[in-house]
């Protein structure tokens, strides 16, 4: 059985909360701070033997303009209409507000099938708060706290029964929810993305970079919520959509300002939660400001996403705004191979979020980047190109010892990694091992991705010299003898 169950109400009723006992992690962002979650934020829920998907929504207010929590509130009431079921949550200590009194009468129209639940119910002090539910008229509240689980029994056997209403229409759509990268090794090339097992982006940058626009107009719907005031995003959204015909899950993130500006705790959870959901990626696009591009806090992202071992695809927005085209891209190249150099040959595009253009170069840029992120090279290959390498340039010998590369071989892909066994592997200069993985970028065709080359130390060692051999008795009478000359 498989339905949408879409938690709303108020700011700071405990909405997130609950979303996470649902779906049994810490997903969404929870704070005492009112108006936390904005987007919304789907997750695989399970209660008892009912699995759902579960939608935490931003709190409703009574504002219907253009402003930040109008466009909020326009986002939950889409949400309202897409879920089969709505759990409206209050505030049992609260009690009903004038504002709960406005939305049940929105959620009535709506939707057909509301579940009223009073958070916040322990103790004796909700009593009053509870009683006063039923003045809404959507039927006995469901006393709940979702901060110590009390009545999930009861939420359960209260979407029992509608739960078989929608049966028949099983979720084959709905997203998994944080699974991590695989390193299986049993596949020769990439897999191919399923929409079982989409191929999974995140989008970082700047604040105010256009990452929300850009996600929308990809999907090709207002899914996220965008806006002129930069910081709009707070939890890591991730969305399954079909991009020209390529099944990815994409993760939106907040923006990441300079460590020294993050000191308020809301802004650390939320670059905490990008900074997760591009461990969870494959392959990672640093999104631009094309007006300020590379940015000291641009170099930190894509140095991160590179030291987190991701593929990694730069994309310069807002590229409708730039006049002179062709002198600002010759700048942007310059400036990439100097700044970057940890990503050299990495796929750099330019795009508009707001007109879709440059949408197809992205698309093969990041299939490119995970094709080499996953590129695989055989042993037999490698150790011609380490012999070819080694004689054009030997190994230096320090101190007067000789260090002798005998053999290297890939032991990963995602990103492609490499083990050279050596002597005094310790004593190779760092310059020796760029040196190294420079020319694997150049003669097997991976710019860009990160490479991992680990010096395996062998030593010196005779690996008879420890070992004992017995001598066969017809050959030790014969010990010290002299064999004579025919």
């Amino acid at each position: 059985m498989s339905f949408t169950l879409a938690i709303v109400g108020r700011p700071n009723v405990g909405k997130s909360t609950l979303f996470n006992r649902l779906v049994g992690k810490k997903l969404a962002l929870v704070d005492d701070t009112p108006g936390v979650t904005r987007d919304l934020r789907e997750g695989d829920a399970r209660l008892g033997d009912l699995k759902f998907t579960v939608i935490d929504s931003a709190g409703l207010e009574d504002v219907t303009d253009d402003s930040l929590q109008g466009r909020m509130r326009r986002l939950t009431e889409r949400a309202v209409e897409m879920a089969d079921i709505c759990l409206f949550i209050i505030d049992a200590r609260a009690g009903v507000t004038p504002t709960d009194q406005v939305f049940a009468e929105i959620l009535r129209k709506k939707n057909a099938h509301v579940i009223l639940a009073a958070n916040k119910a322990e103790g004796k002090n909700a009593d009053a708060g509870v009683l006063e539910a039923y003045s809404l008229g959507l039927g006995e509240p469901l006393r709940l706290s979702a901060e110590h689980g009390e009545g999930m029994d009861e939420l359960y056997h209260m979407l029992r029964p509608l739960a078989e209403e929608f049966e028949a229409k099983a979720a084959m759509d709905a997203p998994e929810v944080d699974v991590d990268v695989s390193d299986d090794e049993s596949e020769a090339g990439p897999r191919t993305p399923t929409r079982e097992k989409p191929l999974q982006i995140a989008v970082i940058g700047r604040p105010n970079a256009g990452k929300s626009t850009l996600i929308n107009k990809i999907i090709g719907e207002e899914r996220l919520l965008t806006g002129p005031e930069a910081g709009i995003t707070r939890d890591a959204i991730s969305v399954s959509a079909e991009f020209m015909g390529t099944p990815m899950r994409i993760f939106d993130t907040a923006g990441m300002r300079k460590k020294a500006k993050v000191t308020e705790k809301l802004e650390k959870l939320s670059v905490s939660d990008g900074l997760r959901a591009v461990r969870f990626a494959e392959v990672v696009v640093v999104l631009l400001d094309v007006g300020i591009p590379f940015e000291q806090q641009d170099l930190r992202i894509a140095d991160f996403a590179e030291s987190e071992g991701r593929a990694v695809v730069v994309a310069a927005n807002k590229w409708d705004l730039e006049e002179d085209k062709t002198e600002k891209l010759k700048e942007l190249r310059e400036s990439f191979e100097r700044l970057l150099p940890q990503l050299r040959g990495a796929p750099m595009v330019t795009v508009s979020a707001k007109t879709g253009k440059g949408l197809d170069r992205l698309h093969a840029a990041i299939l490119k980047a995970y094709e080499v992120w996953n590129r695989r090279v055989t042993t037999a290959k490698l150790n011609q190109w380490l012999t070819a390498m080694t004689e054009a340039h030997p190994p230096p010998a320090p101190g007067g010892r000789r260090i002798k590369l005998r053999y290297m071989t890939q032991v990963k892909t995602r990103p492609p990694a490499f083990v050279v066994m050596c002597n005094h592997g310790d004593m190779l200069p760092d310059s020796y091992s760029r040196y190294l993985v420079n020319g694997l970028r150049a003669d097997f065709d991976m710019p860009g991705t990160p490479i991992r080359l680990t010096m395996r130390d062998q030593g010196d060692k005779n690996p008879f010299k420890d070992k004992k051999f017995h001598t066969p008795s017809r050959l030790r009478k014969h010990k010290g003898t002299q064999v004579k000359k025919s």
